[in-house]
């Protein structure tokens, strides 16, 4: 049996952080304070916490070709679901840092793939898999 993750992020603005993750992602909002708020992120606990400052970003990583954000996180979810995600992304008219795309097109572990950053700078990236056995494969 698989168990959700936990994962705390910092954001700088939880009016902004409430926006995105509760209004263009449709996450449900869980408990919350005057200093983060927990979200359903998918089946997995979320919890975006108020700093006063960000941390300092990393210089990216190169993977095939397209510059990856580092550190991030995300999700793997079906393809309704990434095509839904991308469709509220667009409704918003919020950038992409990286377009959606298919990585390993006609080959063992094909995804699709895309990136973008929260109002806060945290990178997200969410995934499908055409054959969900293949997450691990070589």
């Amino acid at each position: 049996m698989t168990f959700p993750f936990h994962l705390a992020i910092p954001v700088n603005n939880l009016n902004d952080a409430a926006h995105f993750y509760g209004q263009v992602l449709a996450c449900e909002q869980g408990r919350s304070d005057k200093h983060w708020i927990d979200w359903n992120f998918f089946g997995h606990q979320l919890v975006t916490h108020l700093v006063d400052t960000m941390p300092k970003c990393v210089a990216p990583n190169e993977v095939d070709n397209k510059s990856v954000p580092v550190p991030h996180f995300g999700v793997l979810v079906d393809e309704e679901v990434w095509l839904q995600v991308i469709d509220k992304i667009r409704a918003h008219n919020i950038p992409f840092q990286l377009e959606p795309y298919i990585r390993f097109k006609g080959k063992t572990g094909e995804q699709g793939t895309f990136f973008l950053f929260d109002p806060a700078g945290n990178a997200l990236e969410f995934k499908y898999f055409n054959d969900p056995t293949q997450i691990f494969a070589v």
